[in-house]
């Protein structure tokens, strides 16, 4: 892969991170927050997913690439489902300062 490519996926990266911590912002301590895993997914699905495989088609990524570059991307809903739990978890225990080491951790 050339560095143009690496440097582009770098960037949709950084976006993707990006979206999860806005959606982790606006995730209820309260529960209810499936929506946002949903729609977040579906960011990936719209967005990400057509940019890498033009990139497959351009044959500028391999199969494997592609498939390593989205798997990335789809952990991150994971990661998300699990700082949320997190964040509904802190507001039973009622400790704010867990909640800020939360939003921080997914830096």
């Amino acid at each position: 892969m050339d560095n143009h490519v690496k440097n582009e996926l770098d960037t949709i990266k950084g976006i993707v991170l990006r979206w999860k911590e806005s959606y982790l912002g606006w995730a209820d301590p309260e529960g209810g927050n499936d929506y946002l895993l949903e729609e977040y997914s579906e960011e990936i699905s719209t967005h990400v997913s057509p940019l890498v495989r033009r990139f497959w088609e351009g044959k500028h990524l391999t199969q494997d690439e592609v498939h390593e570059f989205l798997e990335y991307c789809y952990s991150q809903v994971e990661d998300l489902r699990n700082l949320i739990k997190k964040v509904e978890t802190q507001q039973q225990d009622g400790s704010m300062h867990e909640f800020l080491k939360i939003m921080g951790s997914i830096k």
